[in-house]
Protein backbone atom coordinates (compact mmCIF):
# COMPACT_ATOMS: atom_id res chain seq x y z
CA UNK A 1 0.00 0.00 0.00
CA UNK A 2 1.48 3.86 -1.00
CA UNK A 3 1.61 5.72 2.02
CA UNK A 4 0.26 9.34 2.51
CA UNK A 5 3.36 11.08 0.81
CA UNK A 6 3.08 8.92 -2.54
CA UNK A 7 -0.84 10.02 -2.38
CA UNK A 8 -0.14 13.23 -2.32
CA UNK A 9 2.67 13.53 -4.83
CA UNK A 10 0.56 11.73 -7.02
CA UNK A 11 -2.29 14.08 -6.67
CA UNK A 12 -0.15 17.40 -7.40
CA UNK A 13 1.29 15.63 -10.81
CA UNK A 14 -2.27 14.76 -11.59
CA UNK A 15 -3.44 18.24 -10.86
CA UNK A 16 -0.34 19.37 -12.96
CA UNK A 17 -0.85 17.33 -15.61
CA UNK A 18 -4.47 18.57 -16.24
CA UNK A 19 -3.59 22.10 -15.73
CA UNK A 20 -2.99 23.77 -19.09
CA UNK A 21 -0.49 26.08 -17.93
CA UNK A 22 1.45 23.65 -16.46
CA UNK A 23 1.17 25.27 -12.79
CA UNK A 24 -0.93 24.88 -10.19
CA UNK A 25 -1.81 27.04 -6.88
CA UNK A 26 -2.61 24.95 -3.83
CA UNK A 27 -3.64 26.16 -0.27
CA UNK A 28 -1.81 23.96 2.44
CA UNK A 29 -4.31 23.67 4.92
CA UNK A 30 -6.84 22.86 2.55
CA UNK A 31 -4.92 19.89 1.19
CA UNK A 32 -4.08 18.72 4.45
CA UNK A 33 -7.86 18.44 5.07
CA UNK A 34 -8.69 16.54 1.90
CA UNK A 35 -5.69 13.94 3.12
CA UNK A 36 -6.44 14.39 6.45
CA UNK A 37 -3.18 14.62 7.50
CA UNK A 38 -0.67 17.51 9.28
CA UNK A 39 0.07 20.68 7.30
CA UNK A 40 3.27 19.57 7.53
CA UNK A 41 3.09 16.58 5.62
CA UNK A 42 2.50 18.98 2.76
CA UNK A 43 5.22 21.16 3.11
CA UNK A 44 7.51 17.30 3.80
CA UNK A 45 5.76 16.34 0.29
CA UNK A 46 6.91 19.65 -1.59
CA UNK A 47 9.69 20.45 -0.32
CA UNK A 48 11.78 16.96 -1.01
CA UNK A 49 9.15 16.00 -4.55
CA UNK A 50 9.20 18.75 -6.26
CA UNK A 51 12.66 20.36 -6.34
CA UNK A 52 13.83 22.45 -8.86
CA UNK A 53 16.47 19.25 -9.71
CA UNK A 54 13.39 17.10 -10.02
CA UNK A 55 11.88 19.62 -12.90
CA UNK A 56 9.51 21.95 -10.45
CA UNK A 57 9.78 25.37 -9.48
CA UNK A 58 7.93 26.38 -6.20
CA UNK A 59 6.95 29.31 -5.25
CA UNK A 60 4.99 30.30 -1.39
CA UNK A 61 2.99 32.89 -0.43
CA UNK A 62 2.53 33.04 3.57
CA UNK A 63 -0.08 35.01 5.05
CA UNK A 64 -3.86 34.99 5.05
CA UNK A 65 -4.69 34.07 1.45
CA UNK A 66 -1.68 32.51 0.94
CA UNK A 67 -0.84 29.97 -1.73
CA UNK A 68 1.68 27.12 -2.90
CA UNK A 69 2.38 27.62 -6.62
CA UNK A 70 4.01 24.57 -8.14
CA UNK A 71 4.96 24.99 -11.74
CA UNK A 72 6.46 22.08 -13.71
CA UNK A 73 9.82 23.02 -15.58
CA UNK A 74 9.98 21.23 -18.83
CA UNK A 75 13.15 20.44 -20.28
CA UNK A 76 14.62 21.77 -23.09
CA UNK A 77 14.11 20.34 -26.86
CA UNK A 78 15.58 17.26 -27.62
CA UNK A 79 18.34 18.74 -29.62
CA UNK A 80 19.74 20.98 -26.92
CA UNK A 81 19.30 18.05 -23.91
CA UNK A 82 23.71 17.93 -24.82
CA UNK A 83 23.97 21.41 -23.69
CA UNK A 84 21.64 20.93 -20.74
CA UNK A 85 23.44 17.86 -19.47
CA UNK A 86 27.19 19.19 -19.81
CA UNK A 87 25.30 22.62 -18.38
CA UNK A 88 23.95 20.77 -15.17
CA UNK A 89 26.66 18.33 -14.37
CA UNK A 90 29.65 20.48 -15.03
CA UNK A 91 33.31 18.98 -14.14
CA UNK A 92 31.71 17.52 -11.03
CA UNK A 93 28.48 16.28 -9.67
CA UNK A 94 26.76 15.21 -6.18
CA UNK A 95 24.88 12.78 -5.93
CA UNK A 96 20.98 14.75 -5.30
CA UNK A 97 22.21 16.64 -8.51
CA UNK A 98 22.66 13.81 -10.27
CA UNK A 99 19.67 11.87 -9.12
CA UNK A 100 17.54 15.06 -9.76
CA UNK A 101 18.70 15.02 -13.13
CA UNK A 102 17.91 11.19 -13.77
CA UNK A 103 14.66 11.89 -12.23
CA UNK A 104 13.90 14.66 -14.06
CA UNK A 105 14.95 12.56 -17.50
CA UNK A 106 12.71 9.86 -16.50
CA UNK A 107 9.88 12.16 -16.05
CA UNK A 108 10.25 13.63 -19.34
CA UNK A 109 10.19 9.82 -20.75
CA UNK A 110 13.88 10.58 -22.56
CA UNK A 111 14.82 7.51 -20.57
CA UNK A 112 13.48 4.39 -19.39
CA UNK A 113 13.00 3.60 -15.74
CA UNK A 114 14.76 0.58 -16.41
CA UNK A 115 17.70 2.90 -17.54
CA UNK A 116 17.31 5.12 -15.19
CA UNK A 117 17.89 2.36 -12.50
CA UNK A 118 20.98 1.63 -13.98
CA UNK A 119 22.15 5.19 -14.06
CA UNK A 120 21.12 5.88 -10.28
CA UNK A 121 23.02 2.58 -9.37
CA UNK A 122 26.29 3.65 -11.49
CA UNK A 123 26.75 7.15 -10.15
CA UNK A 124 25.77 5.93 -6.38
CA UNK A 125 28.60 7.11 -3.62
CA UNK A 126 28.82 3.50 -3.02
CA UNK A 127 29.85 2.35 -6.11
CA UNK A 128 32.38 5.07 -6.75
CA UNK A 129 34.07 4.21 -3.01
CA UNK A 130 36.56 7.26 -3.19
CA UNK A 131 37.10 10.18 -1.84
CA UNK A 132 35.72 13.64 -2.44
CA UNK A 133 36.23 15.59 -4.57
CA UNK A 134 37.53 13.36 -6.93
CA UNK A 135 33.83 10.69 -6.25
CA UNK A 136 32.34 13.84 -7.46
CA UNK A 137 34.53 14.41 -10.62
CA UNK A 138 34.09 10.77 -11.92
CA UNK A 139 30.06 10.63 -10.92
CA UNK A 140 30.41 13.56 -13.11
CA UNK A 141 31.90 12.28 -16.54
CA UNK A 142 30.39 8.57 -15.74
CA UNK A 143 27.09 10.46 -15.98
CA UNK A 144 27.87 12.65 -18.61
CA UNK A 145 29.16 9.90 -20.95
CA UNK A 146 26.55 8.08 -19.79
CA UNK A 147 23.54 10.07 -20.54
CA UNK A 148 24.95 11.42 -24.10
CA UNK A 149 25.38 7.72 -25.31
CA UNK A 150 21.46 7.19 -23.98
CA UNK A 151 19.88 10.21 -25.43
CA UNK A 152 21.93 9.43 -28.95
CA UNK A 153 19.30 6.52 -29.49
Amino acid sequence: MRNISDLIEQYLKQMLQESPEGAVEIQRNELADRFSCVPSQINYVISTRFTLEKGYMVESKRGGGGYIRIQRVDLPALKTIQFHIHQTIGDCVEQSVAEGLIYQLEEARLITKREANLLRAAVDRDTIAVKLPLRDEIRARLLRSMLISLLAK
